[in-house]
């Protein structure tokens, strides 16, 4: 593992590299969460943008959705599918990234900065407890993408 020191995980599978940041946390679907209080922004993982490939669309969820842990938000479209996206943990979503309507790209090039997708107010802050740390998702991705 390199890059820890910095904020990130940097996992290498292959010739791909996936980078895990460590402030987050991670679904076993390939979002994350960025928690500061009660309130979580949310977005696709950096391996997933990379499964997905060029992002051309992202269904964005409308303000004031009450959304809940593992159910389906919104969904991004690419040049190989469309795929769902699902709320790490239950609440409101607070905003949404209105630049992703006219560049979606934008969660290929930045998943963990200018491409995060919403952000909720969460409902339970226990819910955090299930999801996986940097390492843990790190491990995920080591398994997945063999």
């Amino acid at each position: 593992m390199s890059g820890v020191s910095s904020g990130e995980i940097v996992v290498e599978v292959g010739k791909k590299k996936y980078v895990v940041k460590t402030d987050r946390l991670y679904t076993e679907s390939d979002e994350w969460i960025k928690v500061e209080g009660n309130k979580g922004v949310v977005g696709v993982t950096d391996f997933a943008q990379k499964e997905l490939r060029d992002i051309v669309g992202v269904e964005l969820p409308e303000v004031g959705t009450e959304v809940k842990k593992g159910k389906a938000v919104g969904s991004l479209d690419s040049v190989k599918a469309t795929s769902h996206y699902y709320a790490p943990v239950s609440g409101v979503v607070t905003r949404v990234n209105e630049r992703l309507t006219d560049t979606p790209e934008l969660i290929n090039k930045d998943p963990y900065g200018e491409g995060w997708i919403f952000e909720l107010e969460i409902k339970d802050l226990n819910e955090l407890n299930s999801l996986l740390k940097p390492e843990a998702y790190a491990e995920k991705i080591r398994r997945q993408a063999h």
